[in-house]
Order: C-alpha cells, then sequence, then structure tokens
C-alpha cells in the first residue's frame, strides 16, 4: 500500500509571520523544522497502519522546505518547482492522500494568509462555478484518478468551510485557528503530534472500510480565473482557448481537471512573469 502527502506551509501550527514563508527570511529555519515535524507524525503513523511506501510532495514556495535528512527510509519526496499538477505530483501511484498544513482560499475573514495558489497573483480560482481552495483543486486532481483524500490538517476555517462542504467523509485536524490574517492560536507541537497520529488511524479505517470517496468535478471543465492586476489578465489572454471575461478575468474551457490544472498553473507562471517585468527594481 502507497499513501500520498501534500504538505503546505501557510496552514501549519504557528506559522503566522511571513518570515516564516520564504527561505532568507528571519523565522524560515523555525517553519522548516516545524512543517518537517507534522509531516513526520503523519509519514511514520501511516506507516504503522500498513502503508509501506509514502510519496511526500513538498508544496510551499519554492517546494524545497523539509528537512530531508530526518525522514525514514521507506519515503520519497517530490521537490522543487515547476512541475505537472504542482501539489500533488506523484498522486495517480497512490492508494490514498492526506493534505497537511493547508489553509482557506482567497478572500476568507480573519484567516492566516488566505489566499488561492498565489497570494501575488490570483484573487480568485472558479471550478464549473464553484470558487475553489487548493483543498477543492488537489483534491479534485487526486479523484481524477480515484484517489480518495482521507485526512486534511490545517487551518480551522478551510476545515469547517471547504473541507466540512465538499468531503464529510474526510478526517480533520484543526492545527491552528485564526485570529486575522497574521495571528492564530494553535495547540503544542507536542498535542499536533498526538492528534495527527489517532487521525491518521481512522481516517485509515474508514478508508478500508469504503467510507472515504474520490471527490470528482464534472468533465468539462470550466475554469474562471480573476487576477489582481489587469496585466497579469493581458499576459493570460494569450493562452490559446483563454477567453477575457473582464479586467481582470479569463475562462478556459478543459477536457478534465487535470488539463485545467496546468492551464492555471500556465497562467500563473505568465502573471509572475509580468510582475518581474514591471516591477522596479
Amino acid at each position: 500500500m502507497k499513501a500520498f502527502i501534500s504538505i503546505d506551509l501557510e496552514g501549519m501550527p504557528h506559522i503566522v509571520s511571513v518570515e516564516h514563508l520564504a527561505p532568507k527570511r528571519a523565522l524560515y529555519d523555525e517553519a522548516r523544522k516545524i512543517i518537517t515535524k507534522v509531516t513526520l507524525a503523519a509519514i511514520e503513523a501511516l506507516h504503522e497502519n500498513g502503508f509501506s511506501e509514502v510519496i511526500v510532495a513538498d508544496s510551499h514556495g519554492p517546494m524545497i522546505n523539509l528537512l530531508i535528512d530526518e525522514l525514514p527510509e521507506y519515503v520519497e519526496v517530490v521537490r522543487g518547482y515547476p512541475r505537472p499538477v504542482s501539489m500533488v505530483y506523484g498522486v495517480e501511484n497512490c492508494d490514498l492522500a492526506v493534505f497537511l498544513g493547508y489553509h482557506a482560499k482567497a478572500g476568507t475573514a480573519r484567516s492566516t494568509f488566505d489566499h488561492t495558489y498565489s497570494g501575488l497573483t490570483i484573487a480568485s480560482l472558479v471550478i464549473n462555478g464553484i470558487e475553489a481552495s487548493e483543498f477543492l483543486l488537489n483534491a479534485w486532481a487526486a479523484g481524477h484518478y480515484d484517489v480518495p483524500v482521507v485526512l486534511v490538517a490545517g487551518e480551522e476555517k478551510l476545515l469547517s468551510d471547504d473541507v466540512a462542504k465538499y468531503a464529510p467523509w474526510v478526517e480533520r485536524i484543526i492545527l491552528k485557528r485564526s485570529a486575522s490574517r497574521y495571528a492564530a492560536i494553535s495547540p503544542s507541537l507536542t498535542r499536533i503530534v498526538k492528534e495527527l497520529r489517532s487521525g491518521v488511524a481512522r481516517a485509515v479505517e474508514k478508508f478500508r472500510n469504503g467510507e472515504c470517496k474520490p471527490l470528482k468535478t464534472n468533465y468539462p471543465v470550466e475554469m474562471r480565473v480573476k487576477f489582481f492586476k489587469s496585466s497579469f489578465t493581458d499576459a493570460a489572454e494569450l493562452i490559446p482557448g483563454a477567453e477575457r471575461i473582464d479586467a481582470l478575468t479569463v475562462k478556459f474551457t478543459a477536457k478534465d481537471i487535470i488539463e485545467a490544472y496546468k492551464v492555471f498553473q500556465l497562467m500563473t507562471l505568465a502573471a509572475f512573469a509580468i510582475n518581474a517585468i514591471t516591477t522596479p527594481r
């Protein structure tokens, strides 16, 4: 049996400052220790519950956050960016998926680091009429390969909103409760490790009892992407098949969620390029 783990940083416990989020920032080393400890707890719990192999997709920022020398020999790590289907690359070869450190979508009030994929460029992502969080985007991508998400650990607003609404069978572990975009209360890491271990055990039992479903969306996929700047939309509408709806929004119809995901990544990269070109140095 093989398990897949996708890890993000903004929904991890005690991560509240921009100084946590990137290499060369003052608190990045602390953040790396936190994300590694939380991930290791889930890895070990999966292994104890019958999974001989675990793939971990390091999926925040440059996607090189984990302290890899602390991971067991039965773990494979996906690192680096860009890569196809970004945060869930490698999920198609697994039996189930676990998401760690996930956060609420852009525009969520009083939620730490609320954003959807790119806090710099993306105002919203709408898939088949549903405003999508990273949880939904990645769960639909896993569902394309019939892989169910069985546990999500992260920021409370995400868990009580998209996870509870669209995937009520998923085990939910609260890693922090937000007070604002840059403040939250988190349990101790000791407590979180215990809750994750028991949560994984419950999730695996549900999976074996057939209670966990792959999350699906309808095909073809209509995707609408709203940007923060019209210059980002200028770039996105150059992609063949993209249709500009207004100053900030483009629409794209994809054959499935995997194609939609790849086009969305390309739009985001194009927006980053425009930002780099037009930002004074």
